[in-house]
């Protein structure tokens, strides 16, 4: 079985190359993911559907150009990694880009946890709208 750093890069590899059907095999059937904010995408979301919704509709709200990129190196501590990345799109003339942590809480080679970091929330929140 994987270890929790070996899941975290393959999950960070196939978002940053928009493998989603990857990215899905990563999935715990019961992921609990907590998008922060106060945006259409913030709270918190229960397994693989919902999750693979919310990323789908944020490709196309960013008309496919939202894009996750790994800054630095994976950080373990027992079955949780937290993944410093940039991530950044592009919306009706609005560029959003900034630096986040990705903290993915793994269990049998699976993601079973998500919580996500903003460096500047409210600049996101701008950017996703609420509706």
């Amino acid at each position: 079985m994987d270890s929790p750093a070996a899941v975290a890069r393959q999950y960070v590899d196939a978002v940053s190359a928009k493998d989603f059907a990857t990215v899905t095999t990563l999935y715990a059937d019961n992921i609990v993911w907590h998008q922060p904010g106060a945006n259409r995408f913030s709270g918190t979301l229960h397994g693989p559907d919902a999750v693979n919704a919310m990323i789908g509709a944020m490709m196309t709200i960013s008309q496919g150009t939202f894009e996750l990129a790994v800054t630095g190196a994976p950080m373990v501590n027992g079955d949780q990694v937290a993944v410093p990345v940039h991530f950044s799109g592009r919306r009706d003339g609005v560029t959003l880009g900034q630096d986040g942590i990705d903290v993915l809480r793994i269990q049998d080679g699976r993601i079973i946890e998500v919580r996500l970091f903003s460096s500047a929330q409210e600049d996101e929140d701008t950017f996703w709208g609420t509706e």
